[in-house]
């Protein structure tokens, strides 16, 4: 899933391809605007993404299904 993370007071967003389904993901995200604990994500890649909470913008979610390559017929 592809997760895109706007932090405050900076022009560039964070994007992130992550194993972690949507409910994980949003409960992260609850969780950390709920304590003012840094959010933490892991990418597909086992590398981990830490924001602080009061620096979030916004967390969007990508579609959870791969991109289809080349041509075909449905």
């Amino acid at each position: 899933m592809e997760i895109t993370i706007g932090v405050r007071n900076v022009a560039r967003e964070i994007s992130l391809e992550s194993t972690q389904s949507p409910d994980e993901v949003l409960a992260a995200v609850r969780t950390s605007l709920k304590d003012a604990a840094p959010l933490v994500l892991e990418d597909e890649k086992g590398r981990h993404v830490v924001v602080p909470a009061e620096a979030l913008g916004f967390v969007e979610l990508g579609p959870t299904e791969q991109r289809r390559v080349g041509f075909g017929l449905v």
